[in-house]
């Protein structure tokens, strides 16, 4: 690809193979570019405390998020030198596959309440396919309070108020092959809560 990288791996108790898989990697690309980590605590605060870049693209490693578009998120950050650029399963020809009509409707549904209540100028408010500057990235997690879904909307509502640009990249979303979704109805009241928070706090 010509661009320095490293992958930084955080296995939080996953029976899905994860560990066998980055040992493997790690065998293959040296430990220099293949980090492999047991998080203390949120894994998005464990691996930016051991990311050596400017910037860190965050994704889930069940294949969910494709890494062929990684490159694309590249090239967008460059042509507008944006702070954030966010994957859009809302946009262009971006789509969701594997999910059932509830699922569908339930993101939807989420996005739009979003987009009326709070108009924070992205498309794609729950989705965690994302490539932040790191300084950026860093002001954020120290602002963002809630956990769960809620935290995805956060992390772009507060980078809009606080001034942060943001880029969107068309993405396809494929549903995991294997393990459960976390969502249930106790995340989608949660989910609600935190709008509402979000809400009547920016």
């Amino acid at each position: 690809s010509g661009i320095d990288f490293e992958i930084i791996i955080i296995d939080d108790g996953s029976p899905d193979g994860t560990q066998e898989v980055a040992q493997q990697l790690e065998k293959i690309y040296g430990s220099d570019k293949i980090l492999f980590l047991f998080p203390s605590g949120t894994a998005y605060i464990h691996g930016m405390k051991f990311a050596t870049g400017n910037f860190i693209v965050i994704m889930d490693a069940d294949l969910s998020h494709h890494p062929k578009f990684i490159p694309e998120f590249i090239r967008k950050q460059k042509e507008g030198n944006f702070d954030i650029v966010s994957g859009t399963r809302y946009k262009g020809n971006g789509g969701v596959y594997g999910w059932d009509l509830k699922r569908k409707l339930i993101s939807r549904g989420a996005n739009f309440l979003t987009q009326v209540l709070l108009r924070p100028g992205a498309s794609d408010l729950t989705g965690s396919f994302r490539l932040y500057r790191k300084e950026v990235l860093q002001k954020l997690m120290e602002k963002c309070v809630s956990k769960g879904y809620v935290f995805q909307m956060e992390m772009i509502v507060r980078a809009r108020q606080m001034g942060f640009t943001i880029g969107e990249v068309p993405i396809s979303f494929v549903d995991r092959v294997y393990g459960e979704s976390k969502l249930g109805g106790n995340e989608i009241v949660s989910f609600l809560k935190g709008l509402l928070t979000l809400f009547a706090t920016t």
